[in-house]
């Protein structure tokens, strides 16, 4: 692999023209994070390690992880090796455009993310070398991704693939496929999988069950036996990210709102004991990725696909009620927090966007 020398970049403070914060506790913009090499204008999904106070974005334009230091809102390398923004009849053919979901395992020491080519890339989070290729076996992109730190098992979802399925794998030496998960029944790709503790299972947002628009679920996986266990319905959300909330809650954005769904734009908050959506919040949606701060008690949704407009949305997660509604640029679908400093993290694209492709830090009153 070619060697790449960056220089560290400090968050740049200039203001963008964005809505500020009116109330305390209430966000408003503190700076941007520059990203070098080729302007970002296309990318996918975000993390914060709250462990390492790393965060990772995923940029197709750089065909790479970046990688930055949350307290001080810099650059600090990148992986590499990834397919990029694969381009068809002009227009970013995301089913087959990487990298894709990332996350970091064992401590942090690793780097885990989905590329177009329906493999995984495994990388040591210190060197940002490659370490391993693993293939799903599909032909479409390896996409959103999620980790279970009990058991030592990641997965990840094959969305453009038909029918849809989830690959599980062992982060242990060896990187074993433990198994996969054929999902018959999800007919628009499957999103956002999270880790919950409370049942040592993998949920999964599974947008659309049998090509009906107003029905769909949090598949319920085994890390253990890479089984289906349960699909739980959320029905006229479409749902898309998911971040766990305080005890057995979890925030699920929605697709529901986009207007090419049909359905009123709406947030969900999900009880993982009932198994039943526990509070919607109306008005806001057309979600891609969620995010949770549990130390300050917030939930955060990127909207691109906001009926009236692009917007970062933050939940009160003590009354699932909405706080905030922060406009951002057309494709702001990607969302991460730290719970360090209670720093947001909204990349946003080059195209159509505020700072010519940059990562806007928002940080509370």
């Amino acid at each position: 692999m070619r060697t790449l020398i960056f220089a560290l970049l400090s968050a740049s403070v200039a203001a963008l023209a964005l809505p500020a914060a009116a109330n305390a506790g209430e966000l408003r913009q503190i700076g941007t994070i520059s990203i070098p090499g080729e302007a970002l204008d296309s990318f996918d999904i975000s993390f914060v390690d709250q462990k390492t106070n790393r965060y990772f974005l995923a940029d197709r334009s750089n065909k790479a992880i970046d990688v930055f230091d949350v307290k001080g809102s810099a650059f600090v390398g990148r992986a590499t090796g990834f397919v990029g923004a694969v381009m068809k009849d002009g227009r970013v053919d995301n089913g087959h455009s990487g990298p894709n979901g990332v996350v970091t395992s064992n401590g942090g020491a690793e780097i885990w993310a989905g590329d177009g080519d329906s493999t995984i890339k495994v990388f040591d989070a210190k060197t940002m070398k490659l370490i391993d290729t693993i293939s799903t076996g599909g032909k479409g992109r390896a996409d959103e991704v999620g980790f279970d730190p009990k058991d030592q098992v990641f997965i990840a979802g094959n969305p453009s693939d038909e029918p849809v399925f989830l690959t599980l794998i062992s982060t242990k030496p060896g990187h074993k496929i433990i198994g996969k998960v054929v999902l018959d029944r999800a007919s628009d790709g499957v999103e956002q999988p999270q880790y919950f503790p409370g049942d040592g299972m993998f949920y999964v947002d599974v947008p659309e069950l049998d090509k009906d628009k107003t029905k769909g679920a949090l598949a319920v996986i085994d890390p253990k036996t890479a089984k289906l266990v349960k699909l739980l319905p959320v029905d006229n959300c479409v749902p898309h990210g998911l971040a766990m909330g305080a005890g057995a809650m979890m925030f699920l954005g929605c697709g529901a709102g986009n207007p090419r769904l049909g359905l009123p734009a709406q947030l969900v908050v999900f009880d993982g004991k009932t198994g039943k959506v526990a509070a919607s919040i109306a008005g806001v949606g057309g979600s891609d990725e969620s995010a949770a701060n549990n130390k300050i008690g917030h939930y955060y949704s990127a909207l691109a696909g906001n009926p009236g407009g692009s917007i970062l949305a933050v939940i009160d997660a003590r009354t699932n009620m909405l706080m905030q509604k922060i406009s951002t640029s057309g494709t702001a679908h990607s969302v991460a927090a730290s719970e360090t400093n209670n720093h947001v993290f909204v990349p946003m694209a080059k195209t159509g966007g505020p700072c010519g492709g940059c990562i806007v830090v928002f940080g509370p009153e």
